[in-house]
């Protein structure tokens, strides 16, 4: 139990005034990380935590020890091919990062990926960046750009070690082995590329307020201040970034808000050529672009929503991008497409349909005046046997490949790689991620159930529970995840962590609540803006069907979200404390109104079209003081146990937000704990062993919290 003596902050009132209401907020002083007080506020706060939940030590590391058991330590991901190489990812035991390497293809029809024991190298490998060792001696390491040119001779990688998302970009020689000091650039954004003839590097920086806004052309063997500024993106809501069309033939430059894009492309021939506008933006209207080659033209594939909320697939001419539409795959209210990738000989189509990811084949053909679809065959959907799962395309590089690599997972199917003969219709599948321990699926049993919201909507809920140890003929410790912002879809996918609540007896489920983009485009429109409070609704509706159908009781039901979902959890902590015994907040954003009404605050401009401008919009200033966590701590309730986690270098949702919270919620009596990573960002600690550690730990407060490890012991 905590004590009665936590860590109080110091009270300093500051007035932020806006529309007319004034906000004393006596906790803004610590923003400031550089504060030596602030530190040690934090440091307080994390041996509080430590010394409040020194009793889940042992419980800890047993589930740290049974996560990494089941863990295929040593192990290699499925190589997929690229040029005349094998590219792969080994994993060694001991050892917390992936090492990256290649081994050559045995001819040009070499097409079957070939057969890994267990981690053991390729014939022929060639290491080509070991991320433990670029890790060493820093307590924080992210890898954000990793590209092979085309000719296969160099590699461009880029860095980050403090967790806040600026990496150092450096070039090697592959052959040697030795890395350029010429060619290192600092403070670059993820994603950097190689020009298709090797002599150029592509990639973005970011602004001030961590908004990525440029993109600059660096030559190889050229100093950084020579690069050549590309294009430079004036408008705060818009992010920028560097791709390439998986033909290889365009390079292309995407600008995006939250709610509309442009696409500028160049032959990727013509490096240095002037990028052209695809589509000029229009407020409202988002298109991605991919590349085709239709009865030999050069043909541009366009999913768009310009009048088709649900997104449709136009086909135009890729010299003329304004010219007439060809509709591939019309607009549907059932299905919300979401992308489409090109091959030589067919389309692979990605999309959503009844709270699922499905994936989809269209024949290239000749063009036939009058045909349903000029140029293209009928969509042939791929089946699968499971009642939950997600689908997706996986690493496909080669534009002339006879197969597509596909991932499938479920919440009792481990990650599962196949290759998908197109011609053949046939799977084979090439890798199943490993669980050792005897794991056995058919132990587990996972159900689609929905349950009704205020306003009648039917929100989907997915569940997962082990066999003989959850049953309908009483309730069980449940942990409950809600994101619901984004349009971002939770989709129910495998995890060896998770099976050690459920072999404890936990029911594990996911709230598909509105605003994220389970069920198309509408269901994100009905849960952002002014409509956010139907996130919060429907999230404690899910809360109290699983009650009211007797799987849980609110004295065994955690909540879980994390970064958004984490404004999910703390808005239910102050609608609903009474339906849960605790929350658990990850990287949390939990004092909304006071991010996104200061535009100076990383990425804040870029948010006002997910919650709205409400520096500008009284509206829309009063709608998000309603629900804002912070602002809404009360005093009349009795809150549940309450564990935030957060991390010092986090440029997404600044530590301070967590902090502020904790420190209001400890005013009104709420047992809180703040726990805070000095050296992490946003993903929270880097290298899988601390990974490991932290979702441990974070599993042992559920379960206590929830009962389960008492009745377990008991």
């Amino acid at each position: 139990m905590i004590n009665s003596n936590p860590p109080t902050a110091t009270k300093l009132p500051i007035v932020r005034s806006h529309h007319g209401h004034d906000f004393t907020d006596h906790y803004e002083w610590l923003r400031d990380k550089d504060d030596p007080a602030v530190i040690a506020h934090l440091t307080a706060e994390n041996e509080w935590t430590a010394a409040n939940t020194a009793h889940l030590e042992s419980l800890t590391d047993e589930i740290y020890g049974e996560i990494k058991a089941r863990t295929q330590e040593t192990d290699l991901s499925v190589p997929t091919r690229r040029g005349g190489h094998w590219y792969y990812t080994r994993t060694v035991e001991g050892k917390s990062y992936g090492v990256y390497c290649r081994a050559p293809i045995s001819g040009e029809d070499d097409w079957s990926a070939p057969a890994t024991d267990a981690g053991s190298p390729l014939v022929g490998e060639e290491v080509l960046l070991d991320a433990n060792a670029e890790a060493e001696g820093h307590d924080f390491f992210s890898l954000g750009s990793f590209d092979v040119s085309t000719d296969g001779t160099l590699l461009a990688w880029a860095v980050d070690v403090a967790g806040d998302e600026r990496y150092t970009l450096r070039i090697r020689d592959i052959a040697s082995g030795e890395a350029s000091s010429i060619d290192e650039i600092p403070a670059t954004a993820a994603g950097a590329l190689f020009s298709l003839d090797g002599a150029y590097v592509f990639y973005c920086t970011v602004d001030d307020a961590w908004r990525p806004d440029t993109v600059w052309r660096h030559r190889i063997g050229s100093a950084a201040a020579d690069d050549v500024t590309v294009f430079t993106e004036k408008d705060d809501r818009y992010w920028v970034g560097i791709d390439r069309t998986r033909s290889r033939k365009y390079l292309m430059i995407h600008i995006g808000s939250k709610i509309t894009s442009e696409v500028r492309y160049v032959d990727a021939a013509d490096p240095t050529g002037e990028f052209r506008v695809i589509w000029p933006r229009v407020e409202g209207v988002e298109y991605d672009v991919e590349h085709a080659v239709v009865a030999g033209e050069d043909r541009l594939l366009i999913t768009h929503n310009d009048g088709a909320e649900n997104f449709e697939l136009v086909d135009v001419a890729a010299a003329d991008p304004l010219g007439d539409r060809l509709v591939v795959i019309p607009h549907s209210l059932q299905a919300r497409l979401e992308g489409v990738d090109a091959f030589r000989s067919h389309l692979v189509v990605s999309y959503r349909r009844e709270a699922l990811t499905r994936v989809g084949i269209i024949p290239l053909s000749a063009r036939v005046v009058g045909a349903a679809f000029v140029g293209y065959g009928g969509l042939r959907e791929l089946e699968f046997d499971e009642a939950l799962f997600d689908v997706g395309v996986g690493a496909n590089p080669e534009w002339n490949a006879p197969t597509l690599r596909l991932t499938f997972t479920s919440f009792v199917t481990p990650t599962s790689v196949f290759d998908y003969d197109v011609d053949a219709k046939e799977y084979r599948l090439l890798k199943r991620q490993s669980v050792l321990g005897g794991y056995l699926p058919e132990d587990y049993e996972q159900a689609r159930d929905w349950a009704t919201a205020s306003d009648g909507t039917r929100v989907p809920i997915s569940l997962v529970w082990k066999k003989g140890l959850v049953d309908a003929s009483r309730p069980v410790p449940t942990l409950l995840y809600g994101y619901g912002s984004y349009e971002a879809s939770m989709d129910p996918s495998f995890s060896i962590a998770r099976l050690s609540l459920l072999d404890r007896g936990m029911l594990f489920a996911i709230a598909h609540v509105r605003g994220g983009g389970e069920l198309g485009r509408g269901w994100y429109e009905s849960g952002k803006t002014l409509t956010k409070r139907n996130t919060f609704t429907d999230f404690i509706a899910v809360a109290e069907h699983l009650v009211a159908e007797g799987r849980t009781t609110p004295g065994q039901l955690v909540a879980e979200g994390r970064s958004a979902g984490g404004l999910l959890v703390g808005a239910i902590a102050n609608m609903a404390p009474q339906l849960f015994c605790g929350i658990l907040a990850g990287v949390p954003f939990v004092d909304a109104l006071t991010s996104i009404l200061d535009p100076e605050l990383p990425l804040t401009v870029i948010e006002w079209d997910e919650w709205g401008n409400p520096l500008h919009d009284r509206a829309v200033y009063e709608y998000m003081r309603s629900y804002s966590p912070y602002e809404n701590v009360r005093g009349d309730i009795t809150y549940p146990a309450i564990l935030a986690v957060t991390s010092l270098n986090d440029t997404r949702v600044l530590y301070v937000e967590p902090a502020k919270w904790v420190a209001r919620l400890r005013e009104v009596g709420a047992p809180a704990l703040l726990k805070t990573e000095l050296s992490a960002g946003h993903g929270g600690v880097s290298g899988r062993y601390e990974a490991w550690r932290e979702r441990a730990f974070e599993y042992a407060w559920v379960l206590d919290v929830s009962g389960a490890a008492r009745k377990l012991e008991g």
